[in-house]
């Protein structure tokens, strides 16, 4: 028994050095290397998530889709917690097309990364990518929407119709006022004008954009001067041109800075409402 688990251990080491080759492979851009180094590691223990995971990373780099999500699915299945197993996943479901699905993954990748409280560069990647496919999303069922919105909206004209002729109001009133059924179409327009104004793309109203980028806000934090800032762009400010609100010219540490909670709600609230704003970042 000793025996079997100093092989095992053995194995494992074994693993772990053509991991640590692989990795070495990836950094200097040599993919195909890193594959084969990868794939000696999977050989050896196929049940270590992160050895798919690398991998997948390397096809990633290729733009070779269909063996990213058979990479990550398999790392996935090890280990449901890996954050970049979720966004190489969703990044091939997306160029698969399959937005819903791709923002499904995404959405738990930038989840699990937010709740490890772990500052990661991928963050604003994982962002960039879910913006694209909550977009594509909107987009890709824009038109079916806009056509079931006309002919929902002719067949509640002719239901509308119908009823008051049966019932004798159909026509004007006498005295030239108008009638029951003009103002029920009136109405009937106005709420079906709005539907399709909500659905299409125009301008995201100031206050829910940073005053630097002009960008919807994604993070954002205020300062004591009551400025309203993304908080990675203020951070860059603070970092390469000095501590000091970029509006007001206050003095500004990033101690100060703190989560601009309500904006944030009300961001996801248009955001939820307005899929379309997702292309303006």
């Amino acid at each position: 028994m000793a025996a079997a688990a100093a092989d095992a251990a053995g194995v494992a080491r074994q693993a772990e050095l053509r991991r640590a080759e692989g990795n070495a492979c990836f950094r200097k851009d040599r993919l195909g290397a890193a594959i084969d180094c990868y794939t000696e590691a999977i050989a050896l223990c196929p049940d270590v998530a992160v050895y798919w995971m690398n991998r997948g990373l390397c096809h990633f780099r290729r733009k070779d889709w269909a063996r990213v999500e058979e990479d990550s699915r398999r790392a996935l299945a090890l280990d449901d917690a890996l954050f970049k197993g979720h966004y190489l996943l969703g990044c091939a479901l997306l160029e698969k097309e399959e937005c819903a699905l791709a923002v499904k993954e995404l959405e738990k990748a930038l989840n699990l990364l937010k709740s490890s409280n772990s500052v990661d560069k991928m963050a604003e990647d994982i962002w960039q990518v879910l913006a694209k496919a909550k977009y594509l999303h909107w987009e890709k069922h824009s038109t079916e929407r806009v056509w079931k919105m006309q002919s929902l909206r002719e067949a509640c004209e002719n239901a509308l119709q119908e009823h008051h002729f049966l019932s004798g109001t159909l026509s004007e009133d006498p005295d030239g006022t108008t009638n029951e059924y003009s103002e029920q179409c009136k109405l009937l327009s106005e709420v079906f004008t709005k539907a399709v104004l909500d659905d299409t793309p125009g301008d995201v109203p100031d206050y829910l954009c940073c005053q630097i980028t002009f960008e919807i806000f994604r993070d954002p934090v205020i300062t004591p001067s009551g400025v309203t800032y993304e908080r990675g762009i203020l951070l860059e400010h603070l970092r390469k041109v000095g501590n000091f609100d970029p509006v007001t010219r206050e003095p500004l540490k990033e101690h100060q800075l703190v989560p601009n909670l309500a904006i944030k709600e009300a961001v996801q609230a248009y955001l939820k409402e307005h899929s379309w704003a997702y292309k303006s970042n």
